[in-house]
């Protein structure tokens, strides 16, 4: 039996996915949303809520690192689809000779891709002049490709729905992504909830990311970090679901 079709079609969708990352990345990276929602708004957080917290280093990088995968990842789908739309793009891409999985994995490469950049610079800080020691270095890696995986699939949820106005996505999205955000364990630690607090954790994706680097760096999680490890890399698949049924809908509707 022949398989060189098989690799042959299998080539080309790899090719278009990197096509439509590449164009995105070089489009829309420095795009005041991105900047606002996807980088400016991890950091100042952390330094609202970490202020006068008695918090060791190694604790404060694990939380900067899981806020800004979080925040700039899940904010590609919401800033870049609507512009698109809005621009004619998006049809233009509909239309083309490519699966919708392909259009989503793409996209969701681009939001990952922005989250890893956006970490380097509080890695850099914690590692170079706070002077932090990662524990686990492959660990760390692992966990900061997965989580920007995850969080990206997370926004293409919302990035989805049929709009054409950055906002009339965005504002919903972050009124989800703030208790997603407080339940996860990064200002109240996991072991000093209640257990029905700690239950509600377990739900928000952002509790597996930040567990996971926390191990990577300190040593110590609340879970095992390879439960943090393949739980992200289900919810990968179970956020792209959602993703693709409303993009089916919105090409339905003609929007």
């Amino acid at each position: 039996m022949n398989h060189h079709p098989v690799w042959l079609r299998l080539k080309d969708e790899l090719a278009q996915v990197a096509t439509v990352a590449l164009k995105d990345i070089r489009i829309y990276y420095l795009q005041p949303p991105m900047i606002m929602f996807g980088i400016l708004l991890p950091f100042f957080l952390f330094f609202s809520f970490s202020i006068k917290r008695n918090i060791g280093a190694e604790a404060g990088i694990a939380q900067l690192l899981a806020m800004t995968t979080f925040f700039t990842a899940s904010s590609a789908g919401p800033v870049i689809i609507p512009l698109e739309r809005r621009m004619g793009t998006y049809d233009r891409l509909l239309a083309a000779p490519m699966s919708l999985a392909t259009l989503l994995i793409g996209k969701t490469l681009v939001g990952a891709f922005f989250a890893l950049i956006a970490s380097i610079l509080p890695l850099l800080v914690g590692v170079l002049w706070l002077d932090v020691a990662i524990t686990d270095v492959a660990l760390l890696i692992a966990g900061l490709l997965l989580a920007s995986l995850t969080f990206a699939a997370f926004g293409m949820v919302f990035g989805s729905v049929p709009a054409q106005s950055v906002g009339s996505i965005m504002m919903p999205s972050t009124l989800i992504r703030w208790p997603l955000l407080f339940i996860s364990g990064i200002f109240i630690p996991l072991s000093d909830m209640a257990p029905w607090v700690r239950t509600l954790a377990y739900l928000s994706p952002l509790t597996y990311a930040h567990d996971v680097l926390h191990f990577a760096i300190s040593g110590d999680g609340h879970l095992n970090y390879w439960l943090d490890l393949a739980l992200m890399v289900v919810l990968v698949i179970v956020f792209l679901v959602p993703a693709s049924l409303l993009h089916r809908r919105s090409r339905v509707l003609g929007r």
